[in-house]
Order: structure tokens, then sequence, then C-alpha cells
């Protein structure tokens, strides 16, 4: 496995990081035991960076994988706290829930712009008293556009920053790969961590997984890539990837064929919740029920825990 420093932060990461957000409750639901197992494979195969966010449910996965390790890994969580009050429990739910003293990385999740970054800034701020407590030992944020990150350039306060790239651009809301790239090696070079996310667009590229992974690690500016595995078939295949070695005969290809899709359950009311809290805008309300809009959609499941019937699955 290969390894960086994630930019100023001293933290060493491998540069596969295990995305958790897929086999918590809003994706594949794997029973603490079985995310456990997951994890526990991965690390024992060189990779020592997870991450995970409060809205993921998976904090109980981590606690019980890392719980006899005497070398934890790197950790990352995120919350979409945007007071002290509401940022001061997530942080404390993150150490609470995987039994942590400090986390390593803790972000703003899913932040848009310059003004959505400022309307957090209270939640930022106490982040970083966080970290000068010792609780938290790097700070930054998550986003799916450019102009989030374009904004991190003028915030040095910022050490980590968790954007979404991959080859086609998919997921990009406001420019291409090209762009979110450009700005990646500005933040690099001073100092920024970077570690990306989505490295097969939500599922979309499934069907050239080899030459996507490849893309993502041979970019010079990224730190770690995180890719949600929920299965050992995914572990094997994507260590193989970041490790530089060949995949599997077969391997590719099998994984090829577990193309997953968001669904709407047939009880849906259209109420219309799920739509305001969809990232991509991938969601509307049709013929009075939710209707997604397949290549708008990267699977984050984020509308799934936000319906109050239950109607969103990804299968």
């Amino acid at each position: 496995m290969e390894y960086r420093i994630l930019g100023k932060t001293a933290l060493r990461v491998s540069r596969l990081c295990f995305g958790t957000l897929t086999m918590g409750p809003l994706q594949a639901n794997l029973s603490v035991g079985e995310g456990a197992r997951l994890i526990e494979l991965a690390l024992d195969k060189g990779v020592n960076f997870i991450d995970t966010a409060e809205l993921y449910g998976t904090y109980s996965h981590i606690r019980q994988a890392i719980r006899h390790r005497n070398r934890k890994p790197v950790l990352a969580s995120k919350s979409y706290a945007h007071t002290r009050a509401q940022m001061k429990l997530s942080l404390q739910r993150a150490l609470d829930g995987m039994d942590l003293p400090v986390v390593d990385i803790f972000l703003l999740h899913e932040q848009e712009s310059y003004y959505t970054l400022k309307g957090h800034r209270e939640a930022l701020d106490y982040l970083l008293e966080a970290k000068q407590d010792g609780l938290v030992r790097a700070v930054g944020f998550s986003c799916h556009t450019v102009e989030a990150l374009r904004a991190a350039l003028s915030m040095p306060e910022i050490d980590v920053v968790h954007p979404l790239v991959n080859i086609a651009g998919v997921g990009i809301r406001d420019g291409t790969v090209t762009e979110m790239l450009s700005v990646i090696a500005s933040l690099s070079q001073t100092g920024v961590g970077i570690f990306a996310m989505k490295p097969l667009g939500g599922g979309h590229l499934i069907a050239k997984n080899e030459e996507s992974l490849r893309f993502v690690q041979q970019q010079p500016y990224l730190d770690s890539i995180a890719a949600g595995m929920v299965t050992a078939e995914e572990i094997d295949f994507n260590c193989a990837i970041f490790s530089g070695q060949s995949v599997p005969v077969g391997l590719a290809e099998t994984l090829r064929q577990t193309k997953r899709r968001l669904q709407v359950q047939q009880w849906c009311s259209g109420c219309g919740t799920c739509v305001g809290y969809c990232p991509q805008d991938a969601l509307k309300v049709r013929g009075g029920r939710a209707y997604v809009e397949e290549k708008e959609c990267v699977l984050c499941g984020y509308c799934g825990a936000h319906c109050p019937d239950f109607c969103l699955k990804i299968y």
C-alpha cells in the first residue's frame, strides 16, 4: 500500500481510504459485526484511513473494528452542524461513538460555496477551538463544487478538504474535473491535505472501474481517495489498485456486474421532503411521487435519511 502525508497535518495516510457511507443504514445497512469485519480486512491489507460522518450511522462499525488495535487508523468524520452548540454535540458523539480521545480529522459536511462556509463559520470556529484543546487534529470541509474548494484558498485555517473527483467529473455541480483538479493543485501547494471522494461517480463509472480508479490514483495532488466498500471482493480490487499491483483476473469484470441504483418505493406519497436534501438536484416530484434522474444521482443516500416514510433505498 502506498502512503502519503496529508498536507500539513503530519498524518500519514494510505492512498486508499475506506469510505463507510455504503455499509451504513443509508445504503447496504450491514450489521455492526459485518461492517467491522470488512474494515478489519482492509486494515489487514494496509488501509489505515477511514472516512465516516455523523449522518452515515457507522460509528459503531468502526468502534468494533478498531477496539483491539494497538495502532489506531486515521479517522475522519463530518457534520452538518452550523452553530457552536451543534458542532460541540456532533464532535462529542463522534468521540463517544468510536470510543476515541481525539478525532484526527473533523469536517464541515457538504459545503457548496463561500456563502455556505460563512453560514457555518460558528461551527468551524468551534472546531478550531477543539483543535487547540486537543480533541481534533485537523479541520476542514467536504464539497461537491469547485466554488467551495476555491474559497479554501483564502482560508489558511483549513487543514484538509474532501472534494468530489472522478475521471468524468460526475457529480461536480459547477464545473469540470479539470477545473476541480486545478484548484486542488493550488491548495496542495499551500499545504492543504486533500482526500477525494466518489472515484466511481456513485456507480456511474462502474463499467470502467479499473480505469477510473487508476485515474485518481495517478493524480499527484490527491493524498488519498475514499472509496465505499461493502464486499471482500471490492476490498481486494481496490487494494490491488492502490498497492500498484495487477488486479486478479476476472475480478474487475465481476465487480462491473454490481451496478446499483436509487429506487423509490411504491408507498411514496410525493411529499417532496427528499428533494430539498438532494445535493445533486437529482430528485423531483412527478405524478404524485418522487422521481430519480439517474444520470444526476451519485448514490450518496442522503435523501433517504430525510424521507419520513423510508421510501428511498439503494439496491
